[in-house]
């Protein structure tokens, strides 16, 4: 009973046909209002300013059926209208009455638009062109009642999924923007896999959407992608404008929801970074720490050789135990760096534990280095203590070797002499020869009980030197004894052979 085939008047006035249709006052005034005001919303807000032009189609049918249809419009049109054109009824007496009533109703109809009678199509076409009319009204516009529905109820149903769709991705991002950051690595990773999956989801309703719509699209194109003649009516041109608005709002909606994911999934995936980075610092740093208290426990220098090697050897085990921790904890601090070069949300809490872990590595090494030192002091400590021991066994032994009959003689002291100064030379190979020099070299590590025992050391040294000075002293005396010449005693001349000769002092031996 009511239609826009989608022709156009010759300002671009959009033209609404009532063609007869034998029910029309049986239509209730809800349904006749309600597709009036639809089909005058489907024009572009432009065309519909100019005015809609009213074609009513009378002309097999009463003057009753056009009175009742004016009355209609004039109550209830709620557009903007220009012309009215009424197609009379054709039988010659329903027209005269129809002559004599518009002039007696004009008024009544209280609209403020010409009401322009027609006899016959003919007339009409003096005010439209035919490429603007139905064949109905003898015009030369396609126009199939059925494919106007499909198309409308195509691109209602496309606005509607549009908008469907839009409210999700919007209701999507509220909830993305309100959800709180997990504190540990498997709610992260749960909550990264959930939207993610959600996001997917939503950007397959998006190509369905966007398939939708172009699929629509080349359903209203299609007469003239078959025909290279014809001509999409001004009604379908503004179809396909809807169509292409509604997916030009689809792609802003979907760049606008993708900018928008791609900063939540940076800040998840950073999360995620975020906790890994947190997950493995604990576990490295209590590794860490309780390397540096073992390292701490190290705290025997030695008393011995064999005992400060040993200590040597497990300070050594426990450096190589040290080396995957350390790897480990400064590949953790350069990961770091990194996430932080990365522009990370969370640079303050990734910064001090980076430092952190570098500090630890750094305290590790240096106190590793610092141990080694002591014991190689303590080491070369024990060693020369040995050395110093051993020499004054060895001097002992000598001194005890020497056969205090063999020294009687000349040639037996200075040989004793020889082998006491051969063996005074080796003295400088203990190095302790200068106590005051020893102590300063050896301060740190001079525990009470190695400083008791080097004095002790120390104070057998200077007991055997004592003793070798001693021995040298005495066989210096013998040596020179016997080198003393002996005074000879001539005989006297005068005294005689047979005489005896007075008794001559020898010298003490």
């Amino acid at each position: 009973f009511f239609f826009c085939a989608g022709g156009r008047g010759k300002d671009g006035a959009p033209i609404i046909t009532f063609p007869e249709f034998a029910g029309f006052s049986e239509i209730p005034d809800d349904d006749f209002l309600n597709v009036v005001t639809y089909l005058t919303s489907i024009p572009s807000l432009e065309a519909a300013s100019i005015g809609f032009i009213i074609i009513i189609d009378r002309r097999r049918d009463k003057w009753s059926a056009v009175k009742a249809s004016l009355t209609r419009i004039a109550g209830a049109f709620p557009g903007n209208l220009q012309l009215v054109f009424v197609l009379r009824p054709s039988r010659f007496i329903q027209r005269a009455i129809a002559d004599i009533g518009i002039k007696l109703y004009r008024d009544d109809f209280k609209m403020k638009v010409p009401i322009i009678m027609l006899n016959s199509v003919s007339d009409l076409h003096g005010y439209i062109d035919k490429s603007q009319l139905t064949r109905e009204l003898g015009g030369t516009l396609e126009y199939g009642h059925s494919q106007w529905i499909h198309h409308r109820t195509a691109i209602e149903n496309f606005a509607m999924t549009v908008k469907a769709t839009a409210q999700m991705l919007q209701s999507f991002g509220t909830d993305l923007a309100e959800t709180e950051l997990p504190n540990d690595v498997q709610c992260t990773e749960e909550l990264l896999s959930s939207h993610t999956e959600h996001h997917c989801k939503l950007k397959d309703e998006l190509k369905l959407a966007v398939k939708q719509g172009a699929t629509l699209l080349t359903c209203i194109r299609e007469p003239v992608t078959r025909s290279a003649n014809s001509k999409l009516s001004p009604d379908e041109l503004e179809n396909v404008a809807t169509v292409e608005r509604l997916l030009a709002q689809l792609d802003e909606t979907e760049k606008a929801f993708d900018q928008f994911w791609t900063k939540h999934h940076l800040k998840l995936e950073q999360c995620l970074q975020l906790r890994h980075f947190e997950h493995d610092f604990r576990e490295v740093k209590l590794t860490l720490d309780n390397l540096m208290e073992t390292q701490a426990g190290f705290a025997d220098i030695g008393d011995s050789v064999t005992r400060v090697e040993n200590l040597l050897k497990e300070q050594k085990h426990l450096e190589e135990k040290g080396q995957e921790p350390l790897e480990k904890a400064q590949s953790l601090a350069l990961h770091g760096e990194q996430l932080i070069q990365n522009n990370h949300y969370a640079v303050d809490s990734i910064r001090p534990k980076c430092v952190e872990l570098r500090r630890i590595c750094d305290d590790f090494t240096n106190e590793t280095k610092k141990k080694y030192d002591i014991l190689g002091k303590s080491l070369e400590l024990h060693k020369q203590l040995d050395k110093a021991s051993q020499w004054c066994e060895a001097g002992i032994y000598l001194l005890a070797s020497q056969a205090v009959d063999k020294c009687q003689s000349q040639e037996g002291a200075e040989t004793a002499l020889v082998e006491i100064e051969k063996f005074l030379i080796t003295a400088k190979e203990h190095q302790l020869s200068n106590p005051k020099e020893f102590y300063n070299q050896f301060d740190m590590i001079l525990t009470p009980e190695i400083k008791a025992n080097a004095q002790r050391i120390v104070q057998k040294l200077e007991d055997v030197q004592e003793m070798f000075d001693k021995r040298q002293v005495s066989l210096k005396k013998l040596a020179a004894k016997q080198t003393r010449p002996v005074q000879p005693v001539a005989p006297h001349p005068e005294s005689s052979p047979k005489r005896a000769s007075p008794k001559i002092t020898r010298p003490a031996a």
